[in-house]
């Protein structure tokens, strides 16, 4: 079993949307008892609260439902528990780098780096901007996850 966790700030945006579109390419080809997806922020703000509904609108036009989730905090179990740590920008990558034990360290990664389409390093955070940038997630998001999926389908990968 391969478990990845997407990291955003407060878990309302880009992680619980990585998370949900990753879980329904899992869906798609039956991988579930393969790849287990969750997402959890660096921030305690929401913890609790379902993705913001501008988030769960524009994926759920590309059939993503995120409804079902819930904004928690990234916790000391999680280094140890997950395969893949996917930062969305540098900013969480710092963050999950400081609180990381040694051991784990190389668990987290840039989410990014799965893009096989985009030169982007990090995915903006869309909260305070305006519709077309939560379109933008959701292309830069469908990209990485395919990227994921590829990665954790082969043997003993954890990087690229």
């Amino acid at each position: 079993m391969q478990k990845v966790l997407m990291v955003c700030t407060g878990n309302i945006c880009r992680s619980p949307t990585a998370d949900g579109v990753l879980r329904h390419f899992v869906a798609e080809q039956r991988l579930g008892g393969r790849i287990e997806v969750d997402s959890a922020g660096t921030q305690s703000y929401h913890i609790g609260e379902a993705p913001d509904r501008r988030s769960q609108k524009h994926a759920l036009r590309r059939g993503y439902d995120l409804s079902a989730l819930r904004a928690r905090q990234v916790n000391a179990q999680d280094y140890a528990e997950y395969d893949l740590i996917l930062a969305m920008d540098k900013s969480h990558l710092s963050y999950l780098k400081q609180h990381c034990p040694a051991e784990f360290q190389s668990k987290i990664q840039l989410f990014l780096v799965f893009s096989s389409k985009f030169t982007e390093q990090e995915v903006p955070d869309p909260y305070y901007g305006g519709e077309q940038g939560f379109e933008h997630v959701l292309d830069l998001i469908e990209d990485a996850c395919k990227g994921v999926l590829q990665a954790c389908l082969q043997p003993s990968s954890q990087a690229r």
